[in-house]
């Protein structure tokens, strides 16, 4: 095999989202080792719906939680403090939380975990709400995409107890925003 396996730095490999072999590209991921490839820094919501619809196998989708908290960008040590600490969670988790300007400012957040499938929850809150608008993220049910996702079903109720802390903190974040810029 001469060249590399993805020439163009950064691009994601590309997988047919429907075929009549589903089963073929989620061995594909696993064999070669390609989820880490195909995982973009900070992926959007809208991908990691489409990602979960296309993975049949709640294996593959755990390993695809985990792949999402890998590709998070680094948390920086000095923001692993207890004021950042979302409380709830029965892993560590931080929270940061960075508002813009105007009187429906942008928030944005960073956040980490000590557990991997908790710090992939926490790339899927961030890609649910960070980069939104404050009012936006006070209207988003995130209650429905976790049972979009299935993940209503799927977690431990210590960690469905810990993804609710945290996206309580969002949206009091979010609520804060906008009585700051009011």
């Amino acid at each position: 095999m001469s060249g590399p396996l993805f020439p163009a730095l950064g691009t994601a490999p590309s997988f047919p989202r429907t075929s009549d072999r589903p089963e073929a590209y989620s061995k594909l991921f696993r064999d070669l080792g390609l989820r880490s490839a195909y995982i973009r820094p900070m992926t959007t919501i809208e991908a990691i719906r489409d990602d979960f619809a296309f993975l049949d196998e709640w294996e593959d989708r755990y390993r695809y939680v985990i792949d999402l908290g890998a590709a998070l960008p680094p948390f920086p040590d000095e923001s692993r403090i207890e004021t950042y600490r979302v409380p709830g969670c029965v892993s560590q988790v931080w929270l940061t939380t960075k508002i813009g300007d105007g009187p429906d400012p942008v928030v944005e957040f960073r956040g980490d975990s000590d557990a991997h499938i908790v710090r992939g929850l926490v790339a899927i809150m961030l890609a649910l709400f960070s980069g939104r608008r404050a009012s936006e993220i006070g209207a988003t049910d995130a209650e429905a995409l976790l049972r979009e996702l299935g993940l209503d079903e799927h977690l431990t109720p210590q960690r469905a107890n810990g993804l609710r802390s945290m996206v309580k903190r969002i949206k009091r974040d979010a609520e804060a925003a906008l009585k700051q810029t009011a």
